[in-house]
C-alpha cells in the first residue's frame, strides 16, 4: 500500500470509532508507531482536525466524509457478512472485505458504530474444515476472470485418483456448497462443464485469452441442469424411530428426500435417489433405529457392510488377544 492510500485508509479508520489507539493503526497497516505519528501529523498539516489524548488515542473533532445512510439493521447485517467472509473466504477476499467494512463504518452514525462494536463480540462463525486454498489469491483471481470472460489454466488435484492434471477452463461462476467453494467452468480438455473444488487448485494462471459467453450456460442454468440429473434413481422407503428423526433434517435432502408419513412412534420416509451406496453407508449409523422397507438391493448392501465391519473388528480382537 502506498503512502497516499495509507493516509486515506487511516482517515477512514479514524472515523469508525470514537477513539483509535496508535498501536491499533500500526497493527492494521503493518507499520511502526513512529510512522503512525508521522502519518497523523501529515493529515493534520493537510487540514484534517485530529485530536489526541495522551495514553488513550486519536480522534476526529469535526470531520466526516459525505454520509451514506444505513439503518441499524443494515449495519448489523454487514457485520454478520463480515463474520462469514472471515471464516469462509481466502485472504484476498477477507482483506478487501475488511477494507470495505472500515469505509462503511466510517460513515455510520456514532450510535450505529457503537452498536456494531458492542455486537461484534457476540457473533461468531465456526471454522471450516482444515481444507484451505493452496493460494490466498484464488477467489479474487477467479472473480476477476469470471467478470472479464477470461480463460484460466488450472493445475488441479483430483482426489479420486490422487493425480494432477492441467486444464484450460472458461469460468462460469463460483458456488459454495458441501463446506467449500467450487469453480464451475467449461473445461476445454473434457469439452464439457466441470465442478472444480477451489481448495484442490494447486496453481491458477490467467491466460489473458477471452472467450464468448454466448454459447455457454450461466451459473444458474448449470445448477438447474444439475438439479435434474440424468442419473437413474431408485425409490427407497425407510422406517425410522421418531426419536432419531431430529438428526435427519439436513442429510436426508442429500439423498433425494421426497416426503414422510407420521406413524406414531415411527416415521416412514420416502427417497428417490441415485446414490444407493452413499445412502446405505449413511443409514448404517442409525443401526436398529432405521429399517429399510424397500428395495431389497439396499437392504442386502447394508447386510454386506455390517458383515464387513463385524469381520474387521473380529480380526482386530483376535490380533490383540494375549
Amino acid at each position: 500500500m502506498n503512502r497516499l492510500d495509507r493516509l486515506t485508509a487511516i482517515l477512514i479508520h479514524l472515523q469508525t470509532k470514537r477513539v483509535v489507539r496508535a498501536q491499533e493503526l500500526a497493527n492494521r497497516f503493518g507499520i511502526s508507531l513512529r510512522t503512525v505519528y508521522r502519518d497523523v501529523r501529515s493529515l493534520e498539516e493537510a487540514g484534517v482536525p485530529i485530536g489526541a489524548e495522551a495514553g488513550v488515542g486519536y480522534f476526529l473533532t469535526d470531520y466526516h466524509l459525505p454520509p451514506v445512510m444505513f439503518t441499524t439493521a443494515e449495519a448489523s447485517a454487514l457485520l454478520m457478512g463480515g463474520k462469514l467472509v472471515e471464516k469462509w473466504a481466502d485472504q484476498s477476499v477477507k482483506t478487501k472485505f475488511e477494507s470495505a467494512l472500515f469505509k462503511i463504518k466510517s460513515v455510520l452514525k456514532r450510535t450505529d458504530q457503537e452498536h456494531l462494536d458492542d455486537l461484534d463480540a457476540h457473533i461468531n462463525v465456526a471454522k471450516p474444515p482444515t481444507q484451505v486454498p493452496y493460494s490466498d489469491e484464488l477467489l479474487t483471481d477467479i472473480q476477476q476472470a469470471i467478470a472479464g470472460h477470461q480463460v484460466l489454466t488450472l493445475q488441479y488435484h483430483s482426489q479420486y485418483n490422487d493425480a494432477e492434471t492441467q486444464r484450460d477452463v472458461e469460468p462460469v461462476g463460483l458456488y459454495h456448497y458441501n463446506m467449500g467453494w467450487h469453480l464451475i467452468a467449461f473445461c476445454r480438455t473434457r469439452q464439457d462443464y466441470r465442478d472444480f473444488r477451489v481448495d484442490r487448485i494447486r496453481q491458477l494462471t490467467n491466460s489473458g485469452e477471452y472467450y464468448s459467453r454466448r454459447n455457454r450456460l450461466t451459473l444458474q442454468e448449470y445448477l438447474d441442469r444439475m438439479g435434474t440429473t440424468d442419473m437413474p434413481t431408485v425409490a427407497v422407503t425407510v422406517l425410522f424411530r421418531k426419536a432419531v428423526t431430529r438428526f435427519l433434517q439436513q442429510e436426508k435432502h442429500t439423498f433425494g428426500y421426497q416426503r414422510q408419513d407420521d406413524l406414531g412412534d415411527y416415521v416412514r420416509i420416502h427417497f428417490q435417489t441415485p446414490y444407493v451406496e452413499g445412502l446405505a453407508r449413511w443409514l448404517l449409523m442409525y443401526g436398529q433405529s432405521a429399517t429399510i422397507e424397500q428395495p431389497d438391493m439396499l437392504r442386502n448392501r447394508i447386510l454386506t457392510l455390517a458383515e464387513e465391519i463385524q469381520a474387521h473388528y473380529s480380526e482386530q480382537t483376535a490380533v490383540h488377544m494375549p
